[in-house]
C-alpha cells in the first residue's frame, strides 16, 4: 500500500515535520518582541494573559487567554503588550538566554502573560503541500467549538516545557504535531471552502471523495465512481472539485500518486516495478510516462539524482564529524527508521 490511507497522514508523512518548541514567553508590563519572517509554520497559544499579534502589512489582532494561533510562512511580525509598544528583536532575547525553555520579559517576580509557541519546519521539496494552502494567520478562539481541546493541548505543551523531564523533547515534538493536526481541522471548519487536500477535512461530498482516494491510491478511480461517492452528478462533481481543490479530480489522483512515488524513490525503498503496481499502474512503462509528465524526469533518473544527493549529504556529515571528533546523528537516522517502518506497513498491506 502506498501512503497511509488518510489525507492528513499522507501529507504529514511527505512533509517530515521537524519541531522546535519554545522558547516560551513570560512577560509583564509594557513590552514588544519583533520576529523575523520564518518559512513553514509557527504555532502557539496563550496559557495566561493577552497580547497583540501584528503581521507586517496587517492590522493588529488581540490574542486572549486560551486562544491558539498558527502562521503559515509568516512574514515578520510582532508580539506586544499593546500596539505601538517599544519593541526589541526577539532573537536578542533568545540569545540572552532562556531559563528552562522560557524567556522572561520584564520583572521576574510575576508575569501577566505566558505564551507557549514553537516552529515546525518541513522537507523543503514538499513544504508547499501544506504552506501553499494556509493563510498567513489562523486563530482559534477559546470560545470556538474546538478551542477547549486546543487550549488543553497548549497547556500540556507548556507543562512539558516547564518541567524539563526525561523524554521531554519527544513528548513536545508529538504534542506540537498533534496540535498542528487539530489546528488544520479547526481551520477547515472555519473556512467555507478549504482548498486542496484540506477539503478532505470537511464532511461534504468533495471531502468524502478525497478521503476515498487516499484510502486506496492504487484503485483505478474513475470520474463516475468518485461522483457516486460524493452523491453528485459527474458534471457537478467535476466542477465543484476543481473549484474546491484547484485541479480536476483525476489530475488530483495522479498528482498525489506521484507525490507519494517521489517520496518512495527518494528513500530508495522499493523497485520501480513494485512502485508502479502500488501506485495503481498496470505496467512500469505507464507509470514512468505519468511520472515524467508530472515530475519532469523518469523514475530511474529521479532515483539516481536522489542517490547522488544523499551520498553528498552523507559525505558532508562525515567531514563535519571528522573535524569535530563527534559522531553525528541527524535527520537521516529518522528517515532510515521511517523507511523501515514504511516497508513493513507496505508489506503488511500487500499480504492482507
Amino acid at each position: 500500500m502506498l501512503g497511509y490511507g488518510d489525507p492528513v497522514a499522507d501529507a504529514i508523512g511527505l512533509l517530515r515535520p521537524r519541531t522546535v518548541v519554545g522558547p516560551s514567553i513570560r512577560a509583564t508590563g509594557e513590552w514588544a518582541l519583533r520576529f523575523d519572517s520564518f518559512p513553514h509554520v509557527r504555532i502557539g497559544g496563550l496559557v495566561r494573559g493577552s497580547c497583540w499579534l501584528t503581521l507586517d502589512g496587517q492590522e493588529p489582532v488581540l490574542l486572549r487567554e486560551g486562544d491558539t494561533f498558527l502562521m503559515g510562512n509568516p512574514p515578520a511580525y510582532e508580539l506586544a503588550s499593546s500596539p505601538g509598544a517599544d519593541g526589541h528583536a526577539a532573537q536578542a532575547a533568545w540569545d540572552a538566554g532562556a531559563d528552562d525553555g522560557v524567556v522572561t520579559v520584564g520583572p521576574q517576580s510575576h508575569d501577566d502573560l505566558y505564551l507557549c509557541a514553537g516552529h515546525i519546519a518541513f522537507d523543503d521539496e514538499n513544504a508547499g503541500i501544506l504552506t501553499d494552502l494556509l493563510p498567513p494567520l489562523v486563530i482559534v478562539r477559546a470560545t470556538d467549538p474546538q478551542g477547549m481541546r486546543l487550549g488543553q493541548l497548549i497547556d500540556l505543551l507548556a507543562t512539558e516545557v516547564g518541567i524539563a523531564a526525561a523524554g521531554g523533547p519527544l513528548v513536545e515534538n508529538h504534542l506540537a504535531q498533534i496540535l498542528l493536526v487539530h489546528m488544520l481541522r479547526a481551520h477547515a471548519a472555519q473556512s467555507a471552502r478549504p482548498t486542496g487536500w484540506l477539503s478532505a477535512l470537511n464532511s461534504d461530498g468533495i471531502g468524502a471523495a478525497i478521503r476515498a482516494v487516499h484510502a486506496d491510491v492504487a484503485h483505478p478511480w474513475s470520474l463516475r465512481e468518485l461522483a457516486h461517492i460524493s452523491h453528485m452528478s459527474r458534471s457537478a462533481f467535476a466542477a465543484s472539485f476543481k473549484e474546491h481543490v484547484g485541479v480536476p479530480p483525476l489530475e488530483y489522483v495522479t498528482q498525489w500518486r506521484m507525490s507519494l512515488a517521489r517520496d518512495v524513490l527518494a528513500r530508495d525503498s522499493v523497485s520501480i516495478s513494485e512502485l508502479a503496481w502500488s501506485s495503481g499502474y498496470l505496467s512500469e512503462s505507464a507509470f514512468s510516462t505519468a511520472f515524467r509528465r508530472v515530475v519532469g524526469s523518469s523514475p530511474a533518473q529521479f532515483r539516481k539524482a536522489a542517490r547522488r544527493s544523499r551520498r553528498a549529504d552523507e559525505t558532508a556529515d562525515t567531514a563535519v564529524g571528522d573535524d569535530t571528533g563527534v559522531q553525528l546523528t541527524d535527520a537521516h537516522d529518522d528517515v532510515d527508521r521511517d523507511e523501515a517502518g514504511f516497508e513493513e506497513v507496505s508489506a503488511a498491506g500487500r499480504h492482507a
